[in-house]
């Protein structure tokens, strides 16, 4: 049971563009199986935690997860609930050599909270081939409250060179409270929680608190939704999806735009406007050329010119059943090469 709180943590590296969660691939680009160091909490404490199948990689093939490095990324962290005592990690060095150093183990309220405390050695070196290691979170227990604490972390080549990324620096919050026996407890214990002999509530996966009525949502949810039960966010007016990250736009975001917010469009290059209704090129794109910055169109194969004005492409076979002399044929018409004109572009401009 103490594994299965201590998993709750994972929410400290799921924070960021959803888009930094990595899910188990297939075995060549695994990186449990690949010969470079990688840091993780493996699916199957994820499922008894949260209910969902994946692996958290805060370190993957050798590259610190792009959402640590996020400047935002505390800002985007919950509070460490107080039934979250320890995590369990896993990681190996595989083929290279590496060395770590726990350089920052700190409780900025030490009435409330001890300073982290790590499994194995402060110092040391990465072990090829997997292996687990403990970060502990020790509430002193004579009090409630929230209380800061900072992880430090840097890892090193065989010839002293720190891994990009590192040193890792993540400053994090903690609640730590008292929790003393209710003799009601068997009655206020929600959603399948049951009280044990300690008159304490024990929580099914996906619940903690007190009496077991706060659902955890993996990864948080997003722009002010609420888990309404493990995994399944509540979004408010104008925001959608799984974790409430996209958004609701009342008009269509036009020009391949995508809708990021509310009412927000995000708008691909050489588009403006609130749905990216205006183009940068003041003379449109010909022979299907998009507009990728003031006055520049990406043009596409066979054509060319700062308006993809020249150029002869490909026949579009299921519509062009004329043959044009000295142009290219796009939706049954002839489109001419500079210099020639007429239904054909048989016919040359005269000088």
């Amino acid at each position: 049971m103490a594994n299965m709180k201590g998993l709750a943590i994972i929410l400290l590296f799921a924070i960021s563009a959803i888009t930094a969660v990595h899910c188990r691939s297939d075995h060549k680009n695994d990186p449990r199986s690949n010969g470079d160091l990688a840091l993780w909490i493996d699916e199957k404490q994820v499922k008894m935690f949260s209910g969902m199948v994946m692996e958290i990689y805060a370190i993957r093939n050798g590259n610190v997860s792009p959402y640590i490095l996020d400047p935002n990324f505390e800002k985007y962290l919950p509070i460490i609930p107080s039934e979250v005592s320890h995590v369990n990690f896993i990681w190996k060095a595989g083929l290279k050599k590496y060395y770590y150093n726990f350089d920052r183990l700190q409780s900025f309220d030490e009435s409330i909270l001890s300073a982290p405390v790590i499994s194995i050695k402060t110092k040391g070196r990465v072990p090829r081939r997997p292996k687990e290691f403990s970060i502990l979170l020790p509430c002193l227990g004579n009090s409630s409250g929230i209380a800061t604490f900072s992880i430090g972390l840097l890892i090193e080549s065989r010839k002293g060179r720190p891994l990009n990324g590192t040193p890792l620096r993540l400053k994090l919050r903690k609640e730590c409270s008292q929790r003393n026996p209710d003799p009601e407890c068997d009655k206020k214990c929600a959603n399948q929680g049951w009280c044990n002999r300690e008159k304490i509530c024990q929580c099914p996966e996906g619940y903690m608190g007190q009496y077991c009525r706060t659902a955890l949502c993996y990864p948080q949810c997003m722009n002010g939704g609420n888990c309404t039960s493990p995994g399944v966010c509540s979004c408010p007016p104008g925001f959608q999806g799984r974790h409430c990250e996209g958004g609701i736009c009342s008009e269509k975001c036009l020009n391949g735009g995508k809708c990021i917010q509310k009412d927000t469009c995000e708008c691909p290059k050489g588009y403006y406007g609130l749905h990216c209704e205006y183009s940068k090129c003041i003379i449109s794109c010909h022979n299907g050329g998009k507009c990728r910055g003031v006055n520049k169109c990406k043009c596409p194969q066979g054509f060319r010119g700062d308006h993809c004005e020249i150029g002869r492409g490909k026949p579009h076979r299921s519509t062009c059943k004329i043959a044009c002399k000295h142009g290219t044929c796009i939706d049954n018409n002839c489109v001419c090469e500079p210099g020639w004109y007429g239904r054909l572009c048989h016919h040359m401009t005269l000088k």
